[in-house]
């Protein structure tokens, strides 16, 4: 019984290290992807402002006082 318990403790104690070891891993991992996750949204971001200050066009249908034209877009 003794014997059972030794070896059950050391399979223990090694899935406990194996688990921090793994906890750090994913912790690693989530930090590159919150920093990948910030990048990209800066480089949309900058791409969105580009891409308004090109298309600065006003729609007219939003300006048009009736909605017949709006409508018809939508078709």
């Amino acid at each position: 019984m003794e014997r059972l318990n030794s070896k059950l403790y050391l399979q223990n104690c090694y899935i406990m290290k194996e688990n921090e070891r793994l906890r750090k891993k994913a912790q690693i991992l989530n930090q590159e992807n919150q920093a990948l996750l910030t990048e990209l949204k800066q480089k949309l971001s900058k791409t969105n402002t580009k891409n308004n200050a090109k298309n600065s066009i006003p729609d007219l249908n939003l300006s048009s006082g009736s909605g017949q034209n709006a409508s018809s877009s939508n078709n």
